[in-house]
């Protein structure tokens, strides 16, 4: 069934989309500062892990105690936080689309902040559980709202360059962890003593700066008015085979096999990256014995996370010029090759090769991220694009489980049988590349959406959206 574009009224509160509709003369370039300070804020995710150590010392302050906590129980707080992520996003990504980025935004923020003020308590009293809900829970839908909030804004400012557009926003994502690491390092050396840690008021101190920054960037943020364009812009006159005209509800795009291909071809390049991402300093440790060094392994870690940032702009920007689809063929093709060629820089002893190798994958694991949701666009329009984004990250939330289990316990199977750690990786980075042969083909399969699920908006099909507006947003 298709419905019509018609929206129910916001109410015209602060927050609401038709107060932050913008006026005239205003500057679209004002629109991607603004996602950047939701997701430069939210990137810290990826840096949650400084605080690992610290939070085994809580009690023991230099050494841990037999009361604290384990790094396998705070490996958790992690893991509910990205799988609260996706089912935030998924839940409240209509709620998200038809109430606007200002009103998403702020209560980004505000979840965000309350899961480090909750946590904070969390270690005051030390109590693991307040912590996971904290961090894990109230943090989780703050980094879910947070996460798909800019999306379809900036797709609607820049039809144009849609790609770049929310690669510039989703770069930030990757790289807050660079931002986030010093800055909370910092704040546990200011605030600890000898008989105290300092991760309760680091914990306080991100929160408030944090709340500031994502509400700067719901103050600034705008939506464009009915029928804008930029300047001098025209829609192509040709039809692109692969880029849609048309809109499709959110609803209805869950029952395409489009969306359900895009999902698989995400989990998979996500799943083959974020598995590295987690155990990158080991890794190289255990390949090359002897001859990297902890210090060496930490400064490959932060080349990863510089070319995850930056392989989020780079990949997102060129998918405008030779289309989503051809996108992803590369990183499917390039990563496949690339990981079956890991196993072989190993047994050479060529830690150049690795490196240079992991650092083209892991620009493809942010690109990818970048790039899916003008996938997304050109697929299933405008109208819901925020929306069927949310539903999409379900996918980074699975691939967070995958990849990790892959890594880690593929590794441990083959040292409980006697393989060496050097070569412990080799079976795992085959199967990655299996992976990415799967996603290849899912890529492969993507073709135009049936115009039998594109939205009309005739009369019949505008009293028909009526029950459809009456309904819990995000249900």
């Amino acid at each position: 069934m298709s419905y019509a574009t018609t929206t129910p009224s916001d109410g015209g509160g602060l927050l609401s989309r038709s107060r932050s509709v913008a006026k005239p003369g205003f500057n679209r370039w004002m629109v991607p500062p603004a996602a950047l300070c939701i997701h430069l804020c939210i990137g810290q995710a990826y840096a949650l892990s400084v605080f690992n150590l610290p939070m085994t010392k809580l009690i023991g302050i230099t050494a841990a105690a037999p009361d604290d906590w384990k790094l396998t129980e705070l490996g958790w707080i992690f893991s509910i936080a990205i799988f609260v992520l996706g089912a935030s996003a998924a839940i409240f990504g209509r709620w998200v689309e038809e109430g606007g980025p200002r009103r998403a935004m702020f209560t980004a923020g505000l979840c965000w902040a309350a899961g480090f003020f909750i946590s904070a308590i969390g270690v005051y009293v030390h109590n693991l559980w307040i912590v996971y809900l904290g961090y894990g829970v109230f943090g989780g839908i703050g980094l879910g709202l947070g996460y798909i909030s800019p999306v379809s804004t900036l797709i609607k400012w820049f039809p144009d360059r849609p790609g770049m557009a929310t690669g510039m926003a989703i770069m930030g994502f990757g790289g807050g962890a660079m931002i986030a690491s010093p800055l909370s390092v910092f704040l546990m050396k200011q605030f600890s003593t000898p008989t105290h840690v300092g991760v309760q008021e680091a914990f306080i101190g991100l929160g408030l700066v944090y709340l500031a920054f994502m509400w700067v960037g719901a103050a600034i943020v705008r939506v464009p008015p009915p029928g804008w364009a930029p300047e001098g812009y025209t829609p192509p006159v040709k039809a692109q085979k692969l880029v849609t005209k048309n809109d499709v509800f959110v609803y209805d795009a869950l029952k395409t096999p489009q969306f359900w291909l895009i999902w698989a071809v995400l989990c998979l390049n996500v799943t083959a990256g974020i598995g590295v991402l987690g155990q990158a300093s080991a890794m190289t440790q255990e390949m090359f014995p002897g001859r990297v060094t902890p210090v060496a392994a930490a400064g490959f870690v932060g080349l990863l996370s510089l070319f995850n940032m930056g392989g989020r702009f780079f990949w997102a920007s060129i998918s405008d010029f030779i289309g989503r689809k051809w996108t992803y063929f590369c990183f499917f093709v390039l990563g496949t090759a690339l990981y079956a060629i890991v196993p072989w820089t190993g047994t050479i002893g060529s830690i150049t090769g690795f490196v240079l190798c992991f650092l083209i994958i892991i620009s493809m694991y942010g690109g990818g991220f970048a790039t899916v949701p003008a996938y997304l666009r050109d697929m299933f329009g405008t109208r819901y694009v925020g929306a069927i984004h949310g539903w999409l990250i379900t996918a980074w939330s699975a691939a967070g489980v995958f990849g990790p289990v892959l890594v880690n316990y593929i590794r441990q199977f083959q040292i409980d049988n006697g393989v060496a750690k050097a070569q412990a990786y080799n079976t795992t980075m085959y199967i990655m590349a299996g992976l990415l042969v799967v996603g290849f083909f899912c890529n492969l399969a993507v073709k135009a959406v049936h115009e039998r699920f594109h939205m009309t908006s005739d009369v019949e099909e505008a009293q028909a959206s009526v029950a459809v507006v009456g309904e819990p947003a995000g249900v």
